[in-house]
């Protein structure tokens, strides 16, 4: 018999990697790179304060003196937590209608090492609650921004913030050129480790990634294990540590354990449902998280084994709430913003959580993973101004790597080009919107004075 031929090809033909790089160099016509540079706030600039209170009604009310008190600590902190003021202000700056996976919140603090199921580091971009398909321009902006605002947070010289935004978008540019021709399987198994940084990278990225990769091999369950548990007769119990740790009351603990555990599962591949199914749920606890998630109901949950104290696993749960970029780049495809989070991620990490899964509880939705298994982030506080440039560097290459995997990686790099043009606006923008997170801090900080914002510091 004669083979069924096809009215069309499987796959539409596409324009070729040079013409789409052409196309992307004839963007700069349409959006000058020059103008990726302008930050100038509208008249009509939404409220940041009600920007921030929309957010809180999905939150935990309970919990939001502590993510105000978190915020503000100081302009960094407010940027961190400010993920919907940031997304509708870059609404209204220049795009070329280029899309990718977005990270969504692609602050300097949301890098970091990595284990993958093969006890390999990797160096990648972590936390996806914003993570929606949008304009590539929004994630580097933010963190060109976030490395002028950190750095001025943690004292260091002003020429110093902006060499970091601009080594940061450097390093972006400079990596997407290197995928524009690249085959689409070598960049989506391409990955930063420890091996490959210390060939590609300046000394300073080297010291950072060093670092990092010491400490995250020390971060294993077992590691975190007797932190967050204790011995309780014959059986563990988390710790409470109020108000960041606190145990649910009855009704909580047993949607969690009962219902979102058993859609949760059903999300996995049946070779890791398998195996977690052979342990059993010890305890559950609230948890407090990060800065932009306080307020969100999360959780850790212990689950052990036959032999208790060496095979314990801790999973945490965490409310996934629409995307603070849904507004203006769309909805999300996903009923379920826990599956949203989910596919983002594995989208853009190289190698994603052997345990990553979603559910919902009546009208709220989560996403699972492992709870700080081979895992660590920067510490700022004890980076020199050498290590500042490094980390960005590293960023930015992770940033491009995650966008080349979902985007069109010759039309970006075409836009981009080989000279410093779009460096150099970004990191104008980056300091032109640090002063503006000044700005918007120094207006939360009066209405925490006036009472106008609850705020617990130290917690």
């Amino acid at each position: 018999m004669a083979p069924v031929r096809r009215s069309e090809p499987p796959i539409a033909a596409r324009p070729t990697r040079e013409e789409r790089y052409r196309w992307g160099k004839r963007l700069r016509q349409k959006v000058p790179r020059s103008s990726q540079a302008i930050w100038s706030p509208a008249r009509d600039r939404p409220d940041p304060l009600e920007l921030l209170a929309r957010s809180d009604r999905r939150r935990v009310a309970e919990l939001l003196p502590i993510r105000y008190g978190r915020m503000s600590l100081n302009p960094f902190a407010f940027l961190r937590g400010a993920a919907d003021v940031m997304a509708s202000d870059l609404a209204s700056t220049p795009t070329t209608g280029l899309r990718v996976q977005l990270g969504g919140d692609a602050h300097l603090s949301n890098f970091g090492i990595f284990g993958t199921p093969e006890r390999h580091e990797v160096f990648d971009l972590n936390d996806f609650d914003e993570t929606l398909p949008g304009p590539w321009e929004w994630d580097v902006k933010r963190l060109a921004t976030s490395f002028v605002a950190g750095g001025r947070a943690h004292a260091l010289a002003p020429v110093d913030c902006h060499r970091a935004a601009l080594r940061a978008a450097r390093s972006y540019r400079e990596s997407m050129n290197s995928y524009a021709f690249e085959r689409y399987l070598d960049i989506w198994y391409s990955h930063l480790d420890p091996e490959q940084v210390s060939e590609q990278v300046r000394r300073g990225a080297r010291r950072v990634i060093g670092r990092l990769a010491r400490r995250a091999r020390g971060r294993t369950v077992l590691h975190v294990f007797p932190k967050v548990v204790r011995k309780v007769g014959g059986g563990y119990r988390i710790r409470d540590v109020p108000p960041l740790i606190v145990h649910y009351p009855g009704r909580w603990r047993q949607e969690i354990t009962h219902v979102l555990i058993q859609r949760y599962l059903a999300t996995i591949p049946e070779d890791r449902r398998m195996l977690l199914e052979r342990y059993r749920i010890a305890d559950v606890a609230q948890k407090v998280v990060g800065v932009g998630s306080v307020g969100t109901r999360c959780s850790v949950i212990l689950l052990v084994g036959d032999r208790d104290t060496d095979d314990p696993v801790l999973l945490q749960s965490k409310q996934a709430l629409p995307s603070a970029l849904e507004p203006y780049a769309g909805p999300s495809t996903y009923a379920n913003h826990g599956q949203r989070v989910v596919v983002g991620q594995h989208l853009i990490q190289q190698s994603s959580d052997s345990f990553l899964g979603w559910g919902s509880i009546r009208s709220e939705d989560f996403y699972v993973r492992q709870l700080r298994d081979w895992k660590f982030f920067p510490d700022l506080d004890s980076m020199a101004p050498r290590e500042w440039l490094g980390h960005a560097e590293l960023c930015g290459a992770a940033l491009a790597r995650a966008h080349a995997r979902t985007g069109d990686p010759a039309a970006i790099s075409g836009y981009l080009g080989t000279k410093g043009t779009f460096e150099e606006a970004i990191a104008r923008f980056a300091e032109a919107y640090a002063d503006q997170t000044q700005r918007d801090y120094a207006e939360m900080m009066a209405a925490i004075r006036h009472g106008r914002l609850p705020a617990r510091r130290g917690a």
